[in-house]
């Protein structure tokens, strides 16, 4: 499937989700079943040392849905060898329609040795990852069109590895700023999808505390992300407590649902094809019911 196709199919609104790893099964499938009626185009989720599997979470997701893209955002490369997830990816494409969508990361490093691995030149594993998948045998049935792939990508040299050799890039845990810089390194044809945490929320302590203990600070505690934020001006008080107000307000949009509408519409100027709301909630809910309100306004754009 190439850029334009792909972008077409998933939309410019989709949702990342990764809460959907902390449920039973059944609370899943209904999770997604929702978020297919209610217009996203592209479901989102990760993976981590303890999550589920992305392969066969993906699975579970596209079984419950019919026309939703489902996304790894992302399948970890240290998780499988190259040629599990092409013939992973090969199948669930084919017996999904082409709805399924491979995001590949390198990670990040505590996680990697949590696995057990090494975490050395990411971006030299990530190429020989990619030349093993593409060099990798496949005798089931091909899909058509094949699957797709994108890359976490945060440094340039992953962005432009992203532009070359993937169909674009996945973005993750990055201001407004990146998204501009992501596009002039991608270039105008490669897809670029950014996450984007989303609270409906108007008060702004209660915004900025929420976002702090469900968001902001686990991510803090690893360096890709706080390296890739110095990029952009963020300095060691922006990292302390839990984020700054501007670090915090910089990566989550809160506020209502014209001020959450609006957060999405700037990354849909500054070169995102596609931005992947990711609700938090208290708790570390669903928040079901936000993309239950915010729906009528990302969706009609």
């Amino acid at each position: 499937m190439d850029q334009h196709a792909l972008a077409s199919r998933i939309g410019r609104v989709g949702v990342w989700h990764g809460g959907l790893s902390r449920v039973p099964a059944a609370t899943a499938r209904r999770a997604a079943a929702e978020i297919e009626r209610l217009g996203y185009g592209a479901l989102w989720f990760g993976e981590g040392p303890a999550s589920k599997e992305a392969f066969s979470h993906a699975g579970l997701l596209l079984a419950a849905t019919e026309r939703i893209t489902v996304a790894t955002g992302i399948a970890n490369i240290w998780g499988r060898d190259a040629a599990a997830a092409n013939s992973a990816a090969r199948n669930l494409a084919e017996a999904y329609d082409g709805r399924f969508l491979l995001g590949l990361g390198a990670s990040h490093a505590p996680l990697v040795d949590l696995r057990g691995h090494t975490y050395a030149k990411p971006l030299a594993a990530m190429r020989a990852y990619l030349d093993a998948m593409d060099g990798a045998p496949y005798e089931g049935p091909a899909a058509d069109p094949a699957p797709a792939r994108v890359l976490a990508a945060l440094g340039p040299k992953m962005l432009e590895l992203a532009r070359d050799r993937a169909a674009g890039a996945h973005s993750y845990f990055v201001p407004l700023e990146h998204t501009a810089r992501a596009r002039e390194v991608l270039g105008a044809g490669p897809l670029l999808a950014p996450e984007l945490a989303v609270l409906l929320e108007t008060d702004p302590a209660t915004a900025r505390a929420l976002a702090r203990e469900q968001h902001v600070r686990r991510y803090l505690e690893l360096p890709n992300y706080v390296g890739n934020l110095r990029r952009f001006g963020f300095e060691d008080d922006d990292f302390t407590g839990g984020g700054s107000d501007r670090l915090v307000d910089a990566l989550v949009a809160w506020g209502d649902v014209d001020a959450i509408r609006q957060r999405v519409r700037a990354h849909l100027d500054a070169g995102a094809d596609h931005v992947a709301v990711q609700p938090l909630a208290a708790d570390r809910g669903l928040g079901l019911d936000q993309l239950r309100e915010l729906a009528p306004a990302l969706l009609a754009d």
